[in-house]
């Protein structure tokens, strides 16, 4: 930690400073030291300590007694309980300590003060960590869970993401669903996991293969792929309407992987009926 870090500076001023402030119900404030700024700001490498200063004005006529704790970010204070007079700005130096292992990219945060009587004021901290910038995101875990598809993202590199997803899904009856990229309103940071649903209305019989395509500016991209079966068991008669529609379905697979390929890897007659069905798994 900087020496200057342990020095507690508190000034007397008759005007408040024309800094943006984040005021208590008590009339007290407090803000960035310096003025003119909206947030605190730290910059530099993984394993280097940073400094700033907040400064808590108190315009009142009676002293008040502030506690200072910050979140998002690892703060250290010159000063954790401060006590300001009237008519006083008290300056609380801190640092930010960044982590060795922290990776590059942004990261927020808020330092907090409350007083005796619990009224609280808050700014903003925001810390940048140097280094290579990498977009990178994974889509994982991608199932069917009756009228919505669910699945993960997972921000993999160093960068705050905001991803844009695709949805396409074909079946051997053709193209049930064929949403085109869409912005998420989702923000993902740097090793981050979302669990996230997609609704969407299934076919009531068919064999279904549904793609995700996701990506993010910066070059990020991720795709992800399966399968569902859909057969109106509900709506089925009977042992011998079972067999008919597992039947059916089992045909509509057969007949899509036959117009894929064929067994010499050439395009190959598709059969048309059960009966060639049969005849074609003897």
């Amino acid at each position: 930690m900087l020496s200057t870090a342990r020095v507690l500076c508190l000034s007397l001023l008759a005007v408040l400073t024309a800094a943006p402030t984040a005021t208590a119900a008590g009339g007290w404030s407090l803000a960035p030291a310096g003025g003119g700024r909206p947030a605190c700001y730290a910059e530099g490498e993984p394993g280097t300590t940073l400094q700033d200063t907040v400064s808590v004005t108190n315009p009142t006529t009676r002293p008040v007694t502030v506690r200072l704790r910050g979140t998002g970010v690892p703060v250290t204070f010159a000063a954790t309980a401060v006590r300001v007079p009237a008519r006083t700005r008290a300056d609380i130096p801190f640092t930010v300590n960044v982590p060795a292992t922290a990776a590059p990219g942004d990261s927020t945060g808020t330092i907090a003060a409350r007083d005796t009587d619990g009224r609280e004021a808050t700014v903003g901290l925001q810390l940048h960590v140097n280094g290579p910038e990498l977009s990178a995101l994974t889509a994982e875990h991608l199932a069917v869970h009756g009228d919505r598809i669910t699945y993960d993202l997972v921000n993999r590199g160093t960068t705050l993401l905001t991803p844009s997803l695709a949805v396409h899904a074909t079946g051997v009856l053709g193209t049930h669903l064929d949403r085109a990229p869409r912005t998420l309103s989702v923000q993902l940071p740097p090793g981050r996991r979302l669990k996230l649903t997609e609704p969407w209305h299934h076919p009531a019989l068919d064999a279904v293969d549904i793609r995700l395509t996701v990506t993010a500016p910066g070059g990020a991209h991720a795709t992800a792929e399966t399968s569902a079966r859909f057969v109106p068991w509900g709506a089925v008669a009977g042992t011998a309407g079972a067999l008919t529609a597992g039947g059916a379905l089992s045909l509509l697979r057969l007949r899509r992987r036959w117009r894929r390929r064929g067994d010499d890897g050439r395009a190959a007659e598709v059969p048309r009926t059960e009966a060639e069905l049969t005849g074609a798994m003897m």
